[in-house]
């Protein structure tokens, strides 16, 4: 039978990319590549897990032309809107057993995003027992949110809280503050996020929310309660099954 952990209190999970299926970055790519613009790492970095209305801001700024920030934004939701059409929005495979396994372990469990609670509700309403507090927290005015969710909204130290996440730029927030990060990249294949999540420190980077399972989720527990979690010295780690690869080059 599982033991609750050591250190760790809280769980946030990202609602797109993690929980469910990414349908934002091919859409960004299309939205640059196809107005001309150059889809790069610099660019995902000043788009992704940003206010809305920033990314809105860059992605004008990088095609060609004189969109004004509101104009990309506008006709970037009404793309995704026919990609979605096409590429419906699904729940992640183990999801759910992951929310599931994390509350077995003893931790407090909340979905966060960019988008409004409306998202949240048609898509995991029917889970929102397995979530703790207000259950999502939309963090659209505060991105990328691990000061606003672990402090302001479940009163717990930043470096009690583990976020998974599919953006480079939460897991430079999470070293920043000392909270735990386990990175769930895209597999879009011009996708900049595992480079720049290395770049970043992130040693845990899995492709399957089944490799989040109870080993791991206590060696990230006993890392954070010594200290080390974010060490320069431990190996990275990446694969469907955490596998070690040696120093981040």
């Amino acid at each position: 039978m599982s033991h609750a952990l050591e250190h760790l209190r809280l769980a946030a999970l990202n609602i797109d990319g993690v929980l469910l299926n990414d349908t934002f970055s091919p859409v960004i790519h299309h939205f640059i590549v196809s107005r001309g613009g150059r889809y790069t790492a610099e660019l995902e970095r000043s788009v992704f897990s940003q206010p809305q209305h920033i990314a809105g801001q860059n992605m004008a700024r990088a095609v060609p032309g004189e969109l004004t920030g509101p104009e990309a934004l506008a006709a970037y939701f009404e793309e995704r809107d026919a990609y979605v059409a096409r590429h419906p929005v699904a729940m992640t495979d183990g999801a759910i057993a992951l929310v599931e396994r994390l509350r077995s372990l003893g931790l407090r469990t909340v979905c966060y995003g960019g988008l409004s609670a409306a998202h949240f509700e048609r898509f995991l309403g029917d889970h929102a027992g397995l979530f703790d507090g207000p259950g999502y927290v939309c963090t659209n005015d505060f991105r990328p949110g691990i000061h606003e969710i672990t402090t302001e909204v479940f009163g717990v130290r930043h470096d009690e809280a583990l976020f998974v996440d599919d953006v480079a730029r939460v897991a430079e927030a999470a070293r920043g503050l000392g909270a735990a990060f386990i990175g769930h990249p895209t597999d879009f294949v011009h996708s900049h996020q595992p480079r720049l999540m290395r770049e970043a420190g992130a040693r845990y980077l899995v492709d399957s929310l089944d490799a989040i399972d109870e080993p791991l989720l206590r060696a990230v527990d006993a890392e954070v309660a010594r200290g080390t979690f974010w060490a320069s010295e431990n190996d990275a780690r990446v694969g469907s099954r955490v596998l070690t690869t040696g120093p981040v080059k």
